[in-house]
């Protein structure tokens, strides 16, 4: 009877060390497991509660301690997309009454640098959207939540499921509302003025193509982005890789304070 034990004992040992064996080849072959441990999903990192800025009370920018960006820059072009209808949306965001440019005046100064670096060098930045109100981001969940409204989706976001634009691309939060956030791109002097550089996609085109770093953008547009990126770091601007249009201020000035006050 001993001897029948300590046999049982020996296979199942060996049992349990094929298993082991087998999983370490598993994991070799999963591609997951050769770049590293997947990402936990989001949502299972905290509750949205638990991660949700503060939002504050002011009713305007200076309450909120931004400024304008033209008080800086009056010549800088504009182009606020979500104060009119030339957008994912197709027509004017809930909070823009205006076509405003409201940022921190950390941010909007260290804006203005890249401005006055570019302006040197034939370029300059025109600017889709800044600080963007919090009622706005909700405007974008609810549209984003709509199946019936397809709009724009030749436009916009032709490969993609309607559903599939919540998580990276619209989330529940932005960190526009914080007023450190600011969407953009290049011009290029031509003749007697000024043209945008090629890119690769538009404002606001949601797919792989308007990642940064995408491979299938031209040489030439990843150049152009290239640049954007390097004039904006110099100041401090960090990008969003899923966005070449999408930079930050860091750190910045508020990242636990979004601010709901209206574009004007």
């Amino acid at each position: 009877m001993k001897t029948w034990r300590s046999r049982a004992s020996a296979i199942a040992v060996e049992a349990c060390a094929l298993l082991v064996l087998i999983g370490c080849v598993a994991a070799v072959r999963s591609p997951q497991a050769q770049s590293g441990p997947a990402p936990a999903p989001a949502a299972a990192a905290a509750p949205l509660a638990a991660v949700a800025p503060t939002i504050s009370t002011a009713q305007d920018a200076a309450a909120a301690g931004m400024v304008e960006i033209r008080s800086l820059v009056p010549d800088i072009d504009l182009e606020i997309r979500y104060a009119g209808s030339d957008n994912f949306v197709g027509r004017p965001v809930a909070g823009y009454l205006g076509a405003g440019c409201y940022l921190h005046r950390s941010v909007a100064e260290a804006l203005a640098r890249v401005e006055r670096e570019l302006r040197a060098q034939g370029l300059r930045l025109r600017i889709y959207d800044c600080y963007r109100p919090v009622r706005a981001v909700r405007d974008f969940v609810a549209w984003a939540a709509d199946p019936d409204d397809q709009k724009t989706k030749p436009r916009y976001y032709p490969g993609l499921d309607k559903s599939r634009l919540l998580g990276d691309y619209i989330s529940p939060t932005s960190g526009h509302s914080r007023g450190a956030t600011l969407d953009l791109t290049l011009l290029e002097r031509r003749g007697g003025g000024y043209e945008p550089l090629d890119m690769g996609t538009g404002f606001d085109f949601f797919d792989e193509l308007a990642h940064t770093d995408s491979p299938r953008a031209s040489l030439a547009q990843r150049g152009h982005r290239e640049r954007l990126r390097a004039a904006m770091q110099r100041e401090g601007f960090e990008n969003y890789p899923l966005e070449w249009w999408h930079y930050t201020l860091k750190p910045e000035p508020t990242p636990g304070v979004a601010f709901d006050f209206p574009v004007k």
